[in-house]
């Protein structure tokens, strides 16, 4: 199976990386200034798919025959990176982002004929340009359709699961992760010093709410559950990208709770103190 990846990030890269260890053609797509100084091989440290080294391919734009696209950029990249898949190469081949937030799924659809919804849960980040290190003991992903693209995911090693109900899978994500960035981001701190500030549980609670305001059936429980059990020393990959001074990704993550939030008249202060701190501090560096 041929596979094109949309994003070097630690997403990107351990897709790349899985697939291609699995026998699949992988094709990575990179800038120029990134390509140049890519030596096509892949180093992955992976708790969940162990250690290993593989070759992968790299172009800077699609210049072949895929049978997927995965989109694997941080959600303030996207219009600037998805030039590098044209949607002629592309042509009816599914298009899978594992992108945070929901907006981005009705974005594609503008550009793509044929966008499924997708979610991973995962803590992976790109060390180096040609490593990538997965800490987390969970590799979840999460396709609204797209069956033989979900076979691959299991083939690579990928735990893969099926959710055709596209709001609910997307909102579940997000109401996970909304307070998880968004509070560990603003304090410089892990969850373990966030779990039980009134800031990070009101987010939550908003989150929630929100959610299923919008018709998405999320598990409050659950998540709240989820949240409880979560290592303490967990460090998001919003609170991460403002450390190395990258543009955090406010408005996929909180931006959908304080606008739905809105349509729907439910408060969501503590989503906006947040979001509004993370602001003030990154514009000021």
């Amino acid at each position: 199976m041929r596979h094109a990846v949309l994003g070097a990030g630690g997403i990107g890269g351990l897709l790349a990386g899985a697939l291609a260890r699995s026998g699949g053609e992988v094709v990575m797509l990179l800038r120029p200034s990134t390509l140049s100084s890519f030596e096509g091989r892949l180093r992955v440290e992976s708790v969940v798919l162990g250690d290993f080294e593989v070759e992968v391919d790299a172009v800077s734009a699609l210049d072949r025959p895929v049978d997927a696209l995965w989109v694997a950029t941080k959600a303030t990249q996207l219009k600037g990176a998805w030039s590098l898949a044209s949607p002629e190469h592309v042509a009816k081949s599914p298009v899978i982002p594992l992108l945070n937030g929901v907006d981005h799924l009705a974005l594609l659809r503008t550009r793509y004929a044929h966008v499924f919804a997708a979610a991973i849960r995962v803590e992976s980040e790109r060390v180096s340009r040609s490593l990538i290190r997965q800490s987390s003991p969970f590799l979840r992903v999460e396709v609204a359709g797209a069956e033989p693209m979900q076979e691959a995911l299991r083939a690579a090693g990928i735990e893969c699961h099926s959710n055709d109900d596209e709001l609910s899978l997307l909102w579940d994500k997000l109401v996970f992760l909304a307070p998880l960035a968004l509070a560990t981001t603003a304090a410089a701190a892990p969850l373990g010093a966030v779990r039980d500030d009134d800031r990070f549980i009101g987010c939550r609670e908003e989150a929630i709410a929100v959610a299923q305001a919008e018709g998405a059936k999320v598990d409050a429980a659950a998540i709240r559950a989820l949240q409880e059990q979560a290592s303490a020393d967990i460090r998001s990959s919003m609170q991460k990208d403002v450390e190395a001074g990258h543009q955090p990704e406010l408005d996929a993550i909180a931006g959908p709770i304080i606008r739905a939030g809105a349509r729907h008249g439910i408060s969501t202060p503590n989503t906006i103190t947040l979001a509004s701190q993370i602001g003030a501090n990154t514009t000021l560096h």
